[in-house]
């Protein structure tokens, strides 16, 4: 195979493993904090008993978080050097304020946060937990920020061959990043609702009726039929943010050849990269172009009007209506079961299994929307600035297809011992005496096991 394939592949498996668990620690830090804000002004154990079976899920997802995230920097070095080379003196220092401004502030208080309970007040506990909800969203505003400039670069100048930051505001804030970031925040919030609700049901289909098993599960619920309405008008705002910067980008996605007014939105079609042209396209006339531009017979241009300078076209169509059509059947199954709730008290049994099947139904999302995007700069790395051929290393094609194998091999491996402990961890939580209403949790067991002896 060729080796910039190659490469772009494993830069691609390896981004789609990390993204994973970043996707569920940044939301799932908050909702711990929910949690603890919860228990703290009501004093019910239940928020505390759901705090802390989630503040270990929360662990396990961080750690591989963490351990995913050291090969993209190799990468960088290996198989991308002409992109530090180019564009370094600008993701250089936003890579750097990741880590200084928020990965350190993760990892400092986490330790807090997971064993501090009993060790410190309540009130350093709790402060602990928002430093580190506050750390993983810093983290997501540095790493979407070098992103979105990769997509909308702005706020600096060439010199020599190489990208010279003239206005870091600009850079920081540039036209696509408050999109991007708002939409990718609400991603998150959707995948742990759905995961908070699965095993919520997993344990609650198994037998556990403790009172933090149906807390957390109706937490994931509403936040998810709240959450899902905003992600759609993000979503569309995020769309016309796209097509005005990247309109490439958005006739791949739409599947639109030849410039056309009135251009019908494809529900199904077989892209045909030769003929240039969709088979077996079923649509809606003139949707396309009333969801674009809010204009039923508007222009939408075509991907023949780019020349080869435009996407390939199926993993964009795919992947948009794969995270759409995801994005719908959440906002079914939180409505239908938000108004289960609401009615009955509990879900019925056909209903929690479904929030099992949903268990990761955030993951699929998010990883066909991060393709859509990700693949959609195509044939550029930094839209207009540097093309993916241009910042390719020299490696040979067998080094890199040997790399990819020993990643995708140890992928697999983690991800499925990532999910099996986490159905084994809901499988075995104990309903202990200090979950219950009645029964208040020690301030400090620890002292009071001393005191007693």
């Amino acid at each position: 195979m060729d080796p910039l394939l190659l490469a772009r592949i494993q830069f691609g498996a390896n981004i789609s493993f990390h993204i994973l668990f970043p996707t569920i620690s940044i939301a799932l830090s908050w909702v711990l904090l929910f949690f603890k804000v919860r228990y703290n002004r009501t004093g019910d154990t239940k928020w505390m008993g759901a705090y802390r079976f989630w503040v270990k899920v929360f662990a396990l997802t961080f750690a591989l978080g963490v351990v995913s995230g050291v090969t993209m920097s190799f990468q960088f070095g290996t198989n991308w050097p002409g992109y530090m080379e180019t564009v370094g003196n600008i993701a250089g220092p936003l890579l750097a304020y990741e880590v200084l401004t928020a990965f350190f502030l993760e990892a400092g208080f986490l330790g807090i946060m997971l064993f501090g309970s009993n060790r410190v007040s309540n009130r350093v506990h709790t402060l602990a937990t928002f430093l580190v909800a506050f750390g993983t969203s810093m983290s997501a505003f540095w790493i979407l920020a070098l992103n979105s400039w990769m997509q909308t670069p702005v706020g600096f100048e060439m010199i020599d061959g190489k990208a010279h930051a003239t206005d870091w505001l600009a850079i920081l804030f540039n036209p696509s990043m408050p999109y991007r970031l708002t939409h990718m925040l609400l991603a998150s919030g959707l995948t742990v609702s759905f995961l908070v609700a699965g095993l919520s049901a997993y344990r609650w289909l198994k037998g556990d009726r403790a009172p933090n098993v149906m807390a957390a599960m109706k937490t994931g619920i509403y936040l998810a039929a709240v959450l899902i309405p905003l992600q759609i008008i993000v979503g569309d705002q995020h769309g016309l943010n796209t097509l005005q910067h990247q309109p490439a980008k958005i006739a791949a996605i739409e599947g639109v050849w030849e410039t056309e007014r009135g251009a019908p939105l494809l529900l199904f079609a077989l892209p045909d990269k030769e003929t240039k042209s969709n088979q077996y396209a079923i649509g809606i006339p003139k949707l396309a172009s009333l969801i674009l531009k809010h204009d039923p017979n508007a222009e939408i241009q075509g991907l023949n009007e780019f020349g080869d300078k435009h996407p390939p076209v199926p993993p964009l169509f795919w992947g948009f209506r794969i995270m759409a059509g995801v994005g719908m059947l959440m906002l079914a199954v939180s409505w239908l079961t938000s108004w289960q709730l609401r009615r009955r008290g509990e879900p019925m049994q056909w209903l929690a299994k479904v929030l099992v099947a949903m268990t990761f139904s955030g993951w699929i999302a998010t990883l066909a929307g991060w393709y859509v995007t990700e693949i959609g700069r195509q044939p550029y790395l930094v839209y207009g600035v540097l093309t993916t051929a241009q910042a390719a290393s020299k490696v040979p094609a067998g080094m890199i297809a040997t790399t990819l194998v020993a990643y995708l091999t140890l992928y697999v491996a983690l991800i499925t011992a990532y999910i099996s402990v986490l159905f084994y961890l809901a499988r075995k939580a104990k309903y202990t005496k200090y979950e219950k209403d009645d029964v208040p949790l020690p301030a400090a067991p620890t002292l009071a096991l001393k005191e007693s002896t």
